[in-house]
């Protein structure tokens, strides 16, 4: 019996959250990596536990396991390094500090209220109280009980837990059920569940790739930006007129691109037994340089956005023409001229935007339906004598908070679906290799070729999100300063091996792509603040590791934003 054509599929989640430490305190600036653990990585674990016959490819950066082993950790040692963590297990409430008080009322409304609030009653009185004594001024502080900031810090991590966990975790049922009041024994048993679930994280990961039922991937250690370390004039293969910081070039950028990709490497083996096959590099961030430096370590594939294929096709047409997508996109190309290229795969844009920014707004059977209707128009409309596949790439945390229940039915309905439909294949991008016939080195037989990328990302094709805005560009030349700074000390031998490491390390964290990301007028103003002080305070921990003075620019503000970005600004569309 003939088997019936296939679209291959493959979801690729990219799990990310920049280095939130203050790494001389030791203490975390923000909670983002701990509440997206035990809501989100704990959630899309979950489903491919349940589906056993789904498949996927997590992409992890290793600074996001790293922050998640230092929770791990601290909670084994009992010194968790996060201050709003800690006010969980605080006995005596009515002893919390003016700071303490300020700190709860600034974090625990901080997520998406129509789908984390106003579903839940208690919460959402909490929020009804707090709304009504602020619009009366500060002073509303001193008629909010110590129940009150008992209650609210309970809440906010209620709805920071994940949708699976809640239907079976007993205490959270309990909790949820009791719904004010909560004691001190009640918050000292949900910090240790919290310290349970991170812990378990990275081994239930692991478990699912051992049974080769999942991809793991990586990304260059600090989440860079990659081709804008190696040739900021990058920026202008997909916008000529891009306007670019003052200093011409980031100092060693290859260097440290390489360094990046290594100790990635380096972190993923260690963790996970063996080496990932492929990378999802920062942003999608690529450029010819940067694929030849990940091909010269071995690695099989590459992934990108949608645009970056269309304006390489146009660059390497005779009349820049751009065929129909349907005829290019769901194939992987052959790039690269180093130790014989690599896979490069293309984001399917319009179908990734649908799960992150629309889907959450319709019931979720529809949604499925009408992915799964949208695959099979792929299917149906690519050449017979291909294997065309769909790669969906996007963020695997933030679009949940959007969904109601944190996407929990659209998740489980889809892989359903798409396990269920003799047309739909799911599988990672090594299989989708392997299944054609490819070996390192060797063309897959479905795969294009392309003499070269034109530079860009998966927002736009461009790197316009991170370098080009005067804020951007000015902290761009900050970094730089700083990168030129640590060489001269570095090369001045004042510096110990121990104090060398500590110093490269806090580099490392300021070449992170999330700072540039956030610099705008374009982002909320709340965002942008916290973004633009942990930035600096990166920049002035490295001059004091470097023994220098920390320069006087560093106290003022880069950006102050004021937009209101869709999704909060931590999402963008791929086109």
């Amino acid at each position: 019996m003939e088997h019936p054509r296939q679209v291959n599929l493959v979801m690729c989640w990219h799990m990310h959250q920049p280095d939130y430490r203050d790494h001389l305190s030791g203490d975390f600036v923000l909670p983002w990596t701990y509440l997206h653990a035990i809501k989100d990585y704990t959630d899309m674990v979950w489903h491919l536990e349940q589906h056993k016959e789904a498949r996927a490819v997590f992409n992890f950066v290793p600074v996001l396991l790293d922050q998640i082993e230092a929770y791990a950790q601290g909670f084994a040692a009992g010194k968790v390094p996060d201050p709003l963590l800690r006010l969980l297990i605080k006995h005596d409430f009515d002893q919390l500090t003016l700071a303490e008080r300020q700190l709860i009322l600034d974090s625990c409304f901080r997520c998406n209220h129509s789908t984390m609030i106003h579903p839940f009653l208690p919460y959402s009185r909490l929020h009804d109280l707090y709304t009504t004594l602020e619009q009366q001024g500060h002073g509303r502080l001193m008629y909010l009980s110590d129940q009150y900031y008992a209650d609210l810090l309970v809440w906010y991590h209620l709805v920071w837990t994940g949708e699976t966990i809640r239907r079976e975790n007993p205490l959270i049922i309990e909790l949820m059920s009791k719904g004010e009041h909560f004691s001190v024994h009640d918050r000292s048993a949900l910090f240790d569940l919290i310290g349970q679930v991170l812990s378990s994280i990275v081994p239930r990961y692991k478990k699912l790739a051992q049974q080769g039922r999942i991809e793991l991937s990586s990304t260059p250690y600090h989440h860079p930006l990659s081709p804008l370390l190696i040739d900021f004039n990058s920026a202008r293969e997909a916008v000529p007129d891009m306007p670019l910081p003052d200093a011409h070039v980031y100092p060693g950028g290859r260097n440290r691109v390489t360094r990046h990709i290594i100790t990635a490497l380096q972190a993923h083996a260690q963790r996970f037994g063996e080496l990932p096959n492929g990378m999802w590099p920062a942003e999608g961030g690529v450029s010819d340089a940067v694929i030849d430096l990940m091909a010269s370590q071995n690695l099989s594939w590459a992934a990108t956005g949608e645009t970056v294929l269309a304006n390489s096709i146009r660059k390497a047409s005779p009349d820049g023409a751009l065929p129909d997508r349907m005829r290019y996109l769901y194939r992987p190309y052959r790039v690269g001229s180093r130790s014989g290229g690599m896979s490069v795969f293309f984001r399917d844009d319009r179908l990734s935007d649908f799960i992150g920014f629309e889907y959450a707004k319709w019931h979720g059977r529809d949604a499925v339906n009408h992915f799964i209707g949208e695959l099979k128009n792929i299917l149906h409309h690519t050449p017979k004598d291909e294997m065309p596949i769909v790669s969906i790439i996007m963020d695997g945390e933030n679009a949940w908070e959007y969904y109601p229940y944190n996407g929990f039915y659209f998740l489980s309905g889809l892989y359903e679906a798409m396990a269920a439909d003799p047309e739909i294949r799911l599988l990672t991008f090594s299989e989708y290799l392997n299944q054609c016939g490819t070996q390192k080195g060797q063309q897959c037989a479905y795969a294009g070729e392309l003499p070269s990328l034109v530079a860009g990302s998966w927002v736009y094709g461009t790197f316009s999100t991170w370098i080009g805005e005067r804020d951007k560009n000015r902290a761009w030349d900050m970094l730089c300063a700083a990168k030129q700074s640590f060489d001269l000390v570095v090369a001045s031998r004042r510096l110990t091996e121990t104090e060398i490491a500590a110093a490269e390390a806090q580099l490392s964290v300021c070449e992170s792509s999330d700072w540039f990301w956030w610099f705008g007028d374009y982002n909320p103003s709340l965002s942008v603040k916290s973004f633009d002080q942990l930035f600096r305070q990166n920049l002035s921990n490295l001059y004091r590791l470097l023994k220098l003075p920390i320069p006087d620019q560093l106290q003022q503000t880069i950006s102050h934003g004021g937009g209101y970005a869709e999704t909060g600004g931590v999402m963008r569309r791929g086109s």
